[in-house]
């Protein structure tokens, strides 16, 4: 099977790291490569990724936000496959990356696979959000957490660092578009943790896919697009989100 590098960028989440590094560690699939991106982190994240077995590469250093260290986990990486996974966010069971790389050996046609996540909340209210079987104009289908694609596309279209909520959206909607194929999977891949930055800051996150629509489609291929954004980012900005 396909060799995959599973990426967790970080910065200042020692606790949440911890939890991450257990997790993707002990999913035992041989071929798996974890590597982590510290964004000079402050707190003991250091001393965590030290005392913490099973991590092939690390680095710490300032970054230009989680994008560009995301770019940099994709250049240090020497996976088929990449996987990004968050501080904090875990795999949905222990033989999830195994289940991945059986769907990628079955079907050799996908560049990116996806699947299901289940959002886990601030009082432990967790709930499955499924991923769409039709790629979405104004937003991605699928959560971050839940999806891997080829290491040589993230090489060959890097994300985007001026956009810092929705460059992941402008990857995908850039390979959907360019006729790469995505594969859905339907079974949880990650348990994602709802407090991150795109939750907090609902409003900036739908401005960003807005512009990531324009960008890429253009304002007249993109208006049926921002139309169907425009009255949630309203509301979403007179509720203060």
């Amino acid at each position: 099977m396909d060799s995959i590098s599973v990426i967790t960028v970080t910065r200042n989440c020692s606790p949440l790291l911890k939890r991450t590094i257990d997790n993707v560690t002990a999913q035992g699939y041989p071929q798996l490569e974890y590597v982590i991106i510290d964004g000079a982190s402050e707190d003991n994240s250091i001393d965590t990724i030290r005392n913490s077995s099973g991590i092939s590469k690390w680095i710490s250093e300032p970054d230009k936000g989680i994008y560009d260290a995301m770019n940099k986990g994709a250049r240090i990486a020497t996976g088929e496959w990449i996987l990004f996974m968050n501080a904090g966010d875990t795999f949905a069971t222990p033989d999830t990356v195994r289940k991945l790389m059986e769907q990628a050996a079955a079907h050799p046609e996908a560049d990116v696979i996806y699947g299901d996540v289940i959002r886990c909340g601030s009082e432990g209210n967790d709930s499955i959000k499924a991923a769409s079987d039709v790629l979405k104009g104004h937003r991605l289908a699928f959560c971050h957490q839940s999806v891997m694609c080829r290491r040589r596309l993230l090489l060959d279209t890097p994300f985007d660092i001026s956009h810092r909520y929705s460059a992941d959206f402008k990857f995908f909607k850039i390979l959907a578009k360019n006729g790469k194929v995505f594969h859905h999977v339907n079974f949880p891949v990650a348990r994602f943790d709802t407090t991150g930055i795109s939750t907090r800051n609902r409003a900036k996150g739908l401005a960003d896919n807005m512009k990531v629509v324009r960008e890429v489609d253009g304002i007249a291929g993109g208006f049926p697009s921002i139309l169907h954004l425009l009255p949630t980012y309203i509301i979403s900005r007179l509720k203060g989100k």
